[in-house]
């Protein structure tokens, strides 16, 4: 290991030291200090976003103000960590939440700042203290981030950028200080690192993969729907984990449905991603363009028919693409990372249930009904994290997130996120 990246390690872990003596509300004084600092600089950050993988500025910005909001959440959050007293016959019985040490994060470039703070935040305002990898183009801000931390206070030690590539990733894991790590990012990537992890008996939070059903039944406000399906499946030109994948129409509403989706999602156009009126921009590398264009064959050789073509204009950018696809095609057990959308067709709720859990993903779903019994049938049948009702998919701080089956396990965001890198400790005594 690089001499200066074990100096880091080592940081952190004399930082850990002080830093999980000192009192959860003073934690959440620099935490909120923190948050005001990134809402002053949201432009500037924003724009490091868009150099760096090619966001829409306006949603870049966005990004870094959703930021603050979280940020602004954990800093006024009840104190969930303090010790718990429960009712025995015993004179001393307890609780105590304890931090773990040093937390790794591995974290993508599809959202630069928000993936980072939503791990790194609550992490830290545990106990914890933090060393990040961030995306090989993303070191901009995961030093822009390391910067803010300092300047609101924060001891140094508690969040350090790692500028190190995907290849350094195991030894790092493996070093003594590292005691847990939170990945989001491909299955693939997951299971690598909850392998290591795992086998060095090593706390691992997956944030992976998905790919979630906009399921749109007959009784739905199909004008609303169709408006709101187009923006969750190429907001962020569709690098979104639970962005919507997979359209599933009721039959009853194709045809009235359809035209009105299409016209919608033709709104997106790429055009400059530092004016602030463009919607589209283009996807954050050119080998990941190319990959989205092999799925793109590869589904349409299992027989998937256009709706809209995918058209490629530049080494990264693309006119959105609409694809009809049906079951036991291939490309359904894959995610689709990039402006292109599947549209299936179910005759009755029964079978569009079936539709939307019959892939590896469990990680959102939006469902279109006004009918409080088919909301409740879908609720309790879906095998995802989150269920969305007449909205698509976006997290908020108050609540969970978190996905089943091969989106990973653990929990982000809410109060039960303070608890994902802390050891209950029980005390009894007579």
């Amino acid at each position: 290991m690089e001499q200066s990246i074990e100096n880091k390690l080592l940081k952190a872990d004399e930082a850990f030291k002080q830093w999980k003596s000192v009192p959860f509300s003073d934690r959440q004084k620099l935490v909120a200090k923190s948050a005001e600092l990134f809402k002053n600089k949201s432009e500037e950050f924003g724009e490091i976003i868009t150099k760096e993988m090619n966001k829409p500025i306006s949603q870049a910005i966005s990004e870094v103000e959703k930021c603050t909001l979280m940020m602004n959440y954990y800093a006024e959050a009840e104190n969930v960590l303090k010790p718990e007293k429960i009712s025995s016959e015993y004179s001393i019985s307890e609780i105590h939440y304890v931090p773990k040490g040093v937390i790794l994060g591995v974290m993508p470039w599809n959202f630069p700042f928000w993936q980072v703070l939503r791990f790194a935040t609550p992490a830290i305002l545990a106990g914890n203290t933090v060393v990040l990898k961030h995306a090989s183009i993303c070191f901009g801000s995961g030093n822009a981030i390391e910067k803010i931390f300092l300047e609101a206070g924060f001891p140094e030690g508690i969040f350090q950028n790692l500028e190190v590539g995907h290849s350094q990733v195991k030894e790092i894991l493996e070093h003594s200080t590292i005691k847990g790590v939170s990945l989001t990012g491909s299955e693939k990537a997951g299971a690598e690192v909850a392998s290591i992890a795992g086998q060095k008996i090593k706390k691992s939070l997956l944030e992976l993969g998905g790919s979630d059903a906009f399921i749109v039944l007959n009784d739905a406000d199909l004008d609303e729907a169709a408006k709101v399906g187009a923006l969750a499946r190429l907001q962020n030109c569709g690098q979104t984990c639970v962005a919507a994948k997979r359209f599933i129409i009721q039959k009853d509403v194709e045809d009235d449905f359809l035209p009105k989706f299409i016209q919608e999602y033709k709104k997106y156009v790429p055009k400059d991603p530092m004016n602030k009126d463009t919607n589209l921009g283009g996807m954050a590398r050119a080998d990941l363009a190319d990959d989205l264009e092999k799925q793109y064959q590869k589904a349409l050789d299992y027989g998937a028919e256009i709706i809209i073509p995918l058209e490629r204009i530049s080494d990264t950018e693309f006119n959105p693409g609409l694809m009809s696809v049906k079951e036991g095609n291939p490309i359904l057990q894959e995610e689709l990372f990039g402006p292109l959308g599947m549209v299936m067709i179910a005759e009755d709720d029964n079978e569009a249930l079936e539709m939307a859990n019959n892939i590896p993903f469990g990680l959102s779903n939006s469902v279109w009904t006004k009918d409080k019994q088919r909301q409740e049938f879908f609720i309790n049948g879906l095998e995802s994290g989150t269920v969305n009702i007449n909205r698509m998919t976006s997290s908020d701080p108050r609540f969970p997130f978190g996905g089943t089956k091969s989106s990973g396990y653990g929990t982000e965001l809410s109060l039960l996120a303070l608890k994902e890198f802390v050891t209950a400790k029980t005390v009894l005594g007579k």
